[in-house]
């Protein structure tokens, strides 16, 4: 056995810690909100994956690349619950909604929860994102948009044979990044939605499902024509009923 699988939670005293951790991150997250210990909350979310950091430092790219719409999620998850109104009701329910995550749909690995992975941290990430640093600088929401744009598809790309999984990958936090450094000129909310978020989630869920279908020999001609409208009639009513100014709507 070499020191890789000795690290592996797979029994013992490690395995013990970490299923009673991802058991109670939640209730943890929430408590120290509820304190106002926000920051601190964050850092919890960022101790809780130490295991990632716990190989060789060669290892640590990758590792981080793999835990990243964890890590990513968890963290928007934090900043649901420390932005929902100081009703105690509304902040349980990012809590119980994030530990729906951590013990239904993070532990699975099929080709399908890995695209509704992909795409949960995706969404969630883009909407705290813009919740957060809305009015930050421009130069902030574009980088923090190429990273989640590119970490959500190469997590959705990890489940197939795709030789060009790097590069398509790239080329969708290119788009994510040129797509927000064009629309934060006129930054709109529709609600608590930022019209960016809005774009990449539908563009996003669109192509990803052509995709999937595809791979699996279940994309017809009908199936795709009618995504295809789908999007399309989602992004020109977004375009033509916007309200163009520097203003939220």
């Amino acid at each position: 056995m070499n020191r890789l699988d000795k690290l592996k939670p797979a029994g013992g005293f490690s395995a013990i810690v970490h299923v009673l951790l991802v058991a109670v991150l939640p209730l943890i997250v929430f408590i120290l909100v509820r304190l106002s210990f926000v920051p601190l909350a964050y850092a919890v979310i960022l101790a809780s994956k130490w295991r990632m950091l716990a190989v060789r430092p060669r290892h640590w790219p990758a590792n981080i690349r793999a835990n990243a719409i964890d890590i990513i999620v968890g963290l928007s998850f934090v900043s649901f619950i420390a932005g929902a109104p100081s009703q105690q009701s509304w902040q349980l329910v990012w809590a119980i909604c994030y530990g729906i995550w951590l013990t239904l749909i993070k532990p699975r690995s099929s080709t399908f929860w890995n695209a509704i992975q992909a795409g949960a941290g995706q969404i969630l990430g883009l909407a705290s994102i813009y919740a957060l640093w809305g009015r930050s600088s421009l130069l902030v929401l574009v980088v923090a948009t190429w990273a989640v744009c590119y970490l959500a598809a190469r997590h959705f790309l990890s489940s197939f044979d795709e030789p060009l999984s790097s590069m398509i990958s790239h080329a969708w936090g290119y788009f994510g990044a040129a797509l927000t450094w064009v629309l934060g000129h006129w930054l709109l909310y529709y609600a608590f939605i930022s019209q960016p978020m809005l774009i990449l989630s539908v563009l996003g869920v669109g192509i990803a499902t052509l995709y999937y279908l595809e791979t699996n020999d279940r994309l017809s001609v009908f199936v795709r024509r009618e995504i295809l409208l789908v999007m399309s009639a989602v992004i020109i009513v977004v375009l033509l009923f916007s309200s163009w100014g520097d203003k939220a709507v």
